[in-house]
């Protein structure tokens, strides 16, 4: 099981990478304009992953920063953004590079965001959930990249699969 998660953390940088390209090639306020996605702009939707992530890390790991919102702008600016990007994908894949067989078939307790509460659930599920959430909002964000001219290209895992990258 450890395997197909090193490829979903590998495959997450890589199709992130992508994203980050077209969206760099995005002028500022075309970028930041409300285009009516679940957290307003590209921006807005680039700032919630890396939050989802960081909220997620936390549980995991119980390090790092974690986000109390889910829609607050963590970084103004892109280049932050996409440094702070970057270095969460690097925590990402060395969290799943030290995590052991063991440790992903056993349970993870921890408090959900929205309506607190504590809850308790088997770390393998959670781990994909992680993961779906992530490609879940770069089809958002992709989706607001077309609508503004730009492709991002393919991001499928199977093209992931097929790349030097991997």
């Amino acid at each position: 099981m450890k395997t197909l998660f090193q490829m979903l953390a590998a495959y997450n940088g890589w199709a992130n990478e992508r994203l980050y390209d077209a969206a760099a090639r995005i002028p500022d306020a075309e970028y930041r304009r409300d285009r009516g996605a679940f957290f307003g702009s590209l921006h807005g939707t680039l700032n919630h992953l890396l939050q989802g992530d960081r909220i997620w890390m936390h549980r995991f790991t119980g390090e790092g920063d974690e986000p109390k919102e889910l829609d607050a702008i963590l970084y103004e600016g892109f280049a932050e953004l996409r440094a702070a990007r970057r270095a969460e994908d690097a925590r990402i894949v060395d969290y799943v590079a030290g995590v052991s067989e063991q440790h992903l078939a056993g349970a993870l307790r921890y408090r959900s965001t929205r309506s607190p509460a504590d809850i308790e659930q088997l770390l393998a599920p959670l781990l994909l959930h992680f993961f779906n959430h992530q490609t879940h909002h770069r089809g958002q964000a992709t989706t607001l990249l077309a609508q503004l001219g730009k492709d991002v290209g393919v991001t499928d895992l199977a093209a992931f699969l097929r790349s030097e990258a991997r």
